[in-house]
């Protein structure tokens, strides 16, 4: 018998030869994961919190899989730079991207073409929820208490008051504070921390707002008094209180932030479901803890709860960036 064969069949054929190389490559990377060296991206600069905790769950991922975690840091344009480049990488678990809320969240506010669709791009794996940030005011200005700080404000009409970055946790909380005090609180943007409470220490700013660990240079000098917290307590101050305890009424006061690892979107679920699962029992890892401890830090979270932070703190977020009024670079 005669086989005629069509176009159509040769559309399928077509089709068929091209998709055999992909599914081959998808199967085997999900069989014998990992099979080479994982690159760790970090978007941030090395030395930092996000840095360190990359490092640190790497270094325990290394030694659960029998492969190097070799740590990249690629910095720069808000995590932008490194987070693309983990877009981009072939989906089969062999690149990771360690970053932060701004890059996951924040960016897509911030940056017209940032160089990826969080949504699109990438798959969250695992999060660290953000610790409780420091509410500071430099002891010139008078201020011990948050009602004290409400009526400086008031007062002095103008508040220097400090951020790590534009579009940050601490300038949302201006631009939320401004609007139900009707306060005319100044955001003072620098590159980091290590800066900003420079600018404290020195009387540049009036009040800056920041992480625990890195407030001990002003705290430690007798440089800075703390007067609340953004939305978590610190157990190393559990008397102050958060800013919902003391009156502050926006969303944007019960959300976390985190610190997470994702990869390529495409990345087959079984990997996914087995670096989800080293990242969580990385938490009972000696160097973890130690990082964790350091930095006031929650464990990382399976993926269940990490989805479920991530879509109740999203549009929280959206929400209280548009109010910053910035337009997209």
């Amino acid at each position: 018998m005669t086989r005629t064969i069509n176009r159509r069949h040769l559309i399928a054929a077509g089709a068929a030869s091209v998709a055999t190389p992909l599914l081959s490559r998808l199967a085997a990377a999900q069989g014998t994961w990992p099979s080479r060296t994982i690159r760790m991206v970090c978007s941030y600069p090395a030395g930092g919190q996000t840095d360190l905790l990359a490092r640190a769950y790497g270094d325990f991922i290394a030694k659960q899989v029998g492969q190097n975690v070799v740590n990249e840091n690629k910095a720069g344009a808000s995590g932008s730079i490194g987070t693309a480049d983990v877009a981009r990488s072939e989906p089969d678990g062999h690149t990771i991207l360690c970053s932060i809320s701004t890059t996951y969240i924040m960016n897509r506010v911030m940056m017209k073409n940032p160089g990826y669709d969080m949504d699109k791009d990438l798959t969250l794996v695992s999060v660290i929820p953000g610790a409780g940030l420091l509410l500071v005011a430099n002891p010139k200005t008078g201020i011990k208490t948050y009602d004290d700080f409400i009526a400086f404000a008031r007062k002095s009409g103008k508040v220097n008051f400090g951020t790590y970055s534009a579009g940050s946790a601490p300038h949302m909380t201006i631009s939320e504070l401004n609007r139900q005090y009707d306060l005319k609180i100044e955001p003072i943007h620098y590159r980091g921390e290590a800066p900003m409470w420079t600018g404290l220490i020195e009387g540049t700013l009036d009040v800056a707002m920041g992480s625990y660990t890195a407030a001990q240079s002003a705290l430690q000098s007798n440089n800075g008094v703390v007067f609340a917290v953004h939305s978590k307590k610190v157990d190393a101050i559990p008397d102050i209180k958060t800013l919902p305890e003391l009156g502050a009424t926006s969303k944007f006061f019960t959300v976390s932030g985190f610190t997470g690892w994702s990869v390529p979107k495409a990345t087959p679920q079984p990997i996914v479901d087995r670096l989800a699962q080293l990242l969580v029992a990385a938490n009972s890892d000696p160097k973890v803890k130690e990082i964790l401890k350091t930095f006031v830090l929650e464990p990382a979270l399976g993926i269940k709860e990490t989805n479920a932070l991530y879509q109740r703190e999203l549009p929280i977020w959206m929400e209280s960036a548009k109010t910053l009024g910035l337009e997209p670079v």
